[in-house]
């Protein structure tokens, strides 16, 4: 394999593992591209957050997700629950390496209203299949997540790990919540909304972007209204199929009355991480993808540190208007610098309650004062006109030396694996929650910051270590790698 390229798929490769938190998430361009998750039907947004590497019973990276319920307070790690498939009435059993929770998206997937989640287990040995990968619907109630149905695979042994991204939305615009499911192939699966928990769908079809497969398949898959019809579309992060090289590219496939469709596909920036929002209220969802590739990856459009891209949305999909950030913008903390990996991780939502789009920015390989990829997070405010990062509330910087925050930057630490901003408290107005999947040696934590109505506040921040969620610190559980919800 050529050099170059090989450095580029190992670092996307990297990506993809340490930067779930947008895989499979779905909504409308009018909030974000995350399927806000009300799992017990009590008012408060939940958050679905994945420990990939948890040791369940003995068996090592078997993998478990916590949900954290929210309250008036937030989020906490009281009020949580530790789901492994050695839970009660989740199909399967906890196994070495499935990495169970690893992928999530949340969705009401049987119209109960009740939110639901789907959950990957990409290298679940399947009938015999190293690796073919299973997707549990975990349900939702009342009691919050429990029991679960399989997704049943159309195709096993004809990929392998099935399950390792998934994107919930209505693409045909019926009113019900459909799943696309990826796998080392090419193709993606979508089953249409009206699920069962005896096992049922409303059908199943399949899409496919040009995008490499021969083991890689998607990156992520991610939701949104881009042309504003009222319809899902959805963007395949994936691996170019045009070059020698192979280099990391994005597309945008159509939703439509019969569902997604890749006539109509739009090549897009590269970057490995995605969210859609109406930035700048003309109706259209736009797509914000975080390109944190080095310049010397060779891959097309990499700066130095990396780079937010943004493509503003149109009637016609994905239009020619397109603009980026960097930490070299005027008014973003920091600078660019080698591996910081800028763009890492992001996420919108609306953090004063103005009705205008806020982005969360993870540099989740961001050294600071001469310790190692401890990470950091940006937050850049949103305008009647789109993100602006010269306005008011300045653009902010958070990691673990700041005061407020608990903690402390340390090697590794990888604050920023994931980013999260939605409504925790009921109180209208989205809160941060930052993964930080390497603290303690890979056991992870996670970092809740509040809106103060104005802007993220360290104020009241709440951590949540991995044994204070419940989790076994056995192996690396890898808690706060990814987040839905």
């Amino acid at each position: 394999m050529n050099k170059r390229m090989s450095r580029a798929l190992a670092c996307a490769a990297t990506v993809a593992a340490v930067t779930a938190g947008l895989v499979g998430t779905a909504g409308t361009a009018s909030a974000n591209s995350g399927q806000e998750a009300d799992f017990n039907g009590d008012g408060y947004r939940d958050l679905a957050v994945s420990a990939p590497g948890t040791e369940v019973g003995g068996k090592s990276a078997a993998g478990a997700f916590v949900v954290h319920y929210g309250s008036a307070n937030g989020i906490t790690a009281a009020k949580r629950a530790v789901i492994t498939q050695n839970s009660t009435g989740i199909p399967g059993s906890a196994e070495t390496g499935d990495r169970f929770g690893g992928v999530t998206a949340a969705g009401d997937f049987n119209n109960d209203g009740y939110s639901d989640l789907a959950v990957g287990a990409p290298r679940e040995d399947v009938s015999g299949d190293t690796d073919g990968g299973t997707v549990v619907i975990v349900w939702g109630s009342a009691s919050g997540l429990s029991g679960g149905t399989t997704v049943a695979d159309p195709n096993p042994g004809g990929h392998d790990k099935f399950g390792k991204t998934l994107g919930a939305a209505d693409f045909n615009g019926d009113g019900k919540t459909d799943l696309a499911i990826g796998s080392t192939s090419s193709t993606v699966q979508v089953y249409r909304g009206n699920f069962t928990k005896s096992g049922g769908t409303g059908g199943r079809y399949t899409v496919k972007a040009p995008i490499w497969g021969s083991g890689e398949g998607p990156l992520n898959l991610t939701p949104g209204d881009v042309n504003g019809d009222g319809t899902a579309d959805l963007i395949v992060d994936g691996f170019e199929t045009e070059t020698e090289y192979g280099w990391n590219t994005n597309y945008y496939l159509p939703g439509t009355a019969s569902g997604l469709t890749a006539t109509g596909t739009v090549k897009l920036p590269a970057g490995a991480i995605t969210d859609i929002g109406d930035l700048n209220h003309d109706g259209y969802g736009d797509i914000v993808i975080g390109l944190s590739f080095d310049a010397d990856s060779g891959v097309p459009g990499a700066v130095t540190g990396g780079k937010v891209n943004i493509v503003y949305g149109s009637a016609s999909g994905p239009s020619s208007n397109r603009t980026s950030i960097t930490q070299e913008s005027p008014g973003i903390p920091g600078g660019s610098e080698t591996d910081d990996g800028f763009g890492n991780e992001l996420h919108l939502g609306d953090v004063n309650g103005d009705g205008h789009l806020d982005l969360a920015i993870g540099s989740t390989w961001e050294s600071l004062g001469g310790i190692q990829h401890t990470g950091a997070v940006t937050v850049v405010y949103g305008t009647a006109e789109g993100l602006n990062t010269t306005g008011a509330p300045a653009p902010q910087f958070f990691h673990q030396d700041i005061a407020g925050i608990p903690g402390s930057n340390e090697k590794g630490d990888y604050f920023g694996s994931d980013v999260h901003l939605t409504d925790l408290n009921n109180d209208g107005k989205a809160d941060l929650t930052i993964g930080s999947s390497g603290e303690n040696g890979d056991n992870g934590a996670l970092v809740a910051l509040r809106s103060n109505g104005t802007k993220i506040t360290t104020t009241g921040a709440v951590a949540v270590s991995a044994s204070g969620a419940g989790l076994s610190t056995a192996g690396t559980p890898l808690y706060g790698i990814n987040f839905a919800g």
